[in-house]
């Protein structure tokens, strides 16, 4: 994350006095190319930083820079420990790090009052390296190779210009320009394997402009339900739906109004309510619902 890295930046230039591009680079496992970048970044911002050339050259703060909390009112501070706080979810490696300088900067002392988790309950550590794999290549806008696995099952190689992660109804998935399709394309993490960084690095990260249509253009993609839910589903009802989409009927049970994106996925997500749930409308819904469940049942049929 750019912003914790430029904050620890500040924060060993005002111990070292000095340091190289190359240092910084390791320190933080990035490209050197990226740590110019952020010092530019700071330079705009207006922290003295410069570079000097030569024999014990490298990256410093005039002698004269001290870092002013008072520039930060009581209230930014705490947002900006809370949004830092707000990375656990994240496994952002460098955190623990960054809020115990900070927090000694700004003397706080009371900054744990929130946790946020998004892993699976017994998740092994596997996942988190993988973000953390993906995160990398982002920032540093390179090419990724993977194997993926779709809705189907079916097993395809793929070549991706990575853009952004993203959390949506309870996984994480990778946003990005796929070169072998040429166009946007969305995969969820947990289906991505033999995960390759390449020398290559991004053509298309200028562009995300497109991400954006393509993104408006699958949400306009929406197919409107009308669900009965029984008494014994009140618990997914308001877990999963909006107050004003649900109306409750005399017999204790519920009809939920909304609109959800078209899609495999929705009958995975239907289905996961069992026998809770009933499809009132559309009507093509509930006969592909009608078709699917006759599948199961057969293949679950003695043979005489």
């Amino acid at each position: 994350m750019q912003i914790s890295r430029l904050f620890q930046i500040i924060y060993i230039l005002l111990e070292k006095k000095s340091v190289t591009a190359g240092e910084l680079a390791k320190h933080f496992e990035v490209s050197v190319r990226t740590i110019y970048r952020d010092i530019d970044a700071l330079s705009q911002a207006g922290i003295p930083i410069y570079a000097s050339q030569g024999k014990g050259g490298g990256i410093s703060l005039l002698d004269n820079f001290v870092l002013d909390k008072s520039l930060l009112s009581e209230k930014e501070q705490d947002k900006i420990l809370l949004a830092l706080q707000s990375l656990s979810a994240v496994q952002y490696p460098e955190l623990d790090d960054v809020l115990s300088k900070l927090n000694s900067l700004f003397k706080k002392s009371n900054i744990n009052w929130i946790e946020v988790d998004f892993s699976n309950w017994g998740k092994d550590k596997k996942q988190n390296e993988v973000f953390s794999l993906l995160k990398d290549t982002i920032l540093e806008h390179m090419v990724i190779t993977f194997s993926y696995f779709n809705i189907n099952g079916e097993k395809s190689y793929r070549k991706v210009e990575p853009f952004k992660l993203l959390f949506r109804d309870k996984a994480w998935y990778l946003q990005g320009y796929c070169l072998q399709k040429m166009a946007l394309r969305t995969f969820k993490i947990s289906r991505m394997s033999d995960i390759h960084i390449t020398e290559e690095s991004c053509t298309h990260q200028s562009s995300q402009e497109l991400m954006t249509k393509s993104l408006k253009e699958a949400c306009s993609e929406q197919v409107k339900l009308t669900l009965k839910i029984s008494p014994e589903g009140a618990y997914r009802v308001y877990d999963d739906f909006e107050e004003e989409n649900i109306i409750k009927n005399n017999d204790g049970s519920y009809t939920v109004i909304v609109s959800l994106p078209g899609g495999e996925w929705i009958y995975s997500y239907l289905f996961s309510f069992g026998t809770m749930l009933e499809v009132i409308e559309p009507e093509s819904v509930r006969k592909e619902i009608s078709t699917r469940l006759d599948n199961m049942v057969n293949k679950y049929r003695f043979k005489t």
